[in-house]
């Protein structure tokens, strides 16, 4: 053996005889030491994970939707589905919210559109006008079955398309007429509901009833002409319809004695709602025109205060 390998010998044995290995014990805490620090680090570090999560997602939720989706460039063909889902008709009876977006904000805004006032179907008592003290005859009004339009050679305008129907016979005076004077007349008033669109339709076909029986046989004996013409009208409802009826005065023996005696009849439509207003005189007085026109004006206001 060379002296320089001797030598790296004796001064391996000198460093190792100077170090003393611990003992077993000491060893297994020193080990369980490091153990619980790599636990605990480890804890430490998911902890700090799981809570960047949480504060970017916050982030996300706070900063909103994100920018809307740019379109594709002009001309790009839009991708079919393979199957197309069943379209669904949106239903009448619920009013659909329309959906815009309001200023300075992007989440959308909800609004509801008011659903619009049904058509009644039946007719109240306050839904017709009440008389005037000056014009209340003292009789009262009596409800009940009738005609509610003259006879037009058999036409019946709007029959098909009525709802609901009232009718009545109301009695008035004239201003001014003494208190025990019998009623300077007499007012068949009615008031129909018609279905959607009926109204406008019956009031078209009363109008060409009119025109299309300018003559008829009058009732009674001896025989005598009735005859029919539209007036123009404006100013009440919707839209109106005016005409006048003629008939020869006769005397007590039923002949003509000069003359004829006028009556006047007003349909008034508001909405699908028809008042008529038909004034037949009383012991063969004719309709005072500024009488008449007034009476319709408050017959139309009430059929508007009801429907309101």
């Amino acid at each position: 053996m060379s002296r320089e390998l001797h030598r790296y010998y004796r001064s391996l044995a000198a460093d190792t005889d100077e170090r003393v290995l611990p003992a077993p014990d000491r060893l297994r805490r020193s080990a369980d030491r490091w153990a619980r620090r790599r636990a605990a680090i480890t804890v430490l570090a998911a902890a700090g994970l799981v809570a960047g999560t949480v504060a970017g997602s916050q982030l996300v939720f706070a900063a909103g939707p994100g920018p809307d989706p740019v379109p594709p460039p002009a001309g790009t063909p839009t991708p079919r589905p393979s199957s197309a889902a069943p379209s669904v008709a949106p239903s009448t009876a619920t009013p659909s919210p329309s959906v815009g977006r309001t200023s300075g904000s992007r989440s959308p805004a909800v609004t509801t559109t008011p659903p619009a006032a049904a058509t009644p179907t039946t007719i109240p008592d306050r839904a017709f006008f009440v008389l005037p003290a000056a014009n209340d005859a003292g009789t009262g009004n009596y409800f009940g079955p009738g005609p509610v339009l003259p006879v037009l050679c058999g036409a019946t305008p709007g029959d098909e398309r009525v709802v609901a129907q009232r009718a009545r016979a109301l009695p008035y005076r004239r201003a001014g007429a003494p208190a025990d004077e019998v009623p300077s007349g007499n007012y068949r008033h009615s008031i129909t509901i018609y279905r959607p669109g009926g109204a406008g339709a019956a009031l078209a076909e009363l109008r060409a009833a009119v025109r299309a029986c300018p003559e008829q046989p009058a009732r009674g004996t001896p025989p005598a002409t009735v005859r029919q013409r539209l007036l123009p009208d404006s100013g009440y409802g919707d839209e109106s319809v005016l005409f006048e009826t003629r008939t020869p005065y006769r005397d007590a023996n039923g002949d003509p004695s000069g003359g004829d005696e006028v009556h006047l009849v007003r349909a008034v439509r508001s909405g699908d709602v028809v008042t008529v207003l038909w004034e037949q005189g009383w012991e063969s007085t004719s309709t005072q025109r500024a009488q008449f026109d007034a009476d319709s004006r408050r017959a139309v206001e009430a059929i508007r205060r009801w429907l309101d």
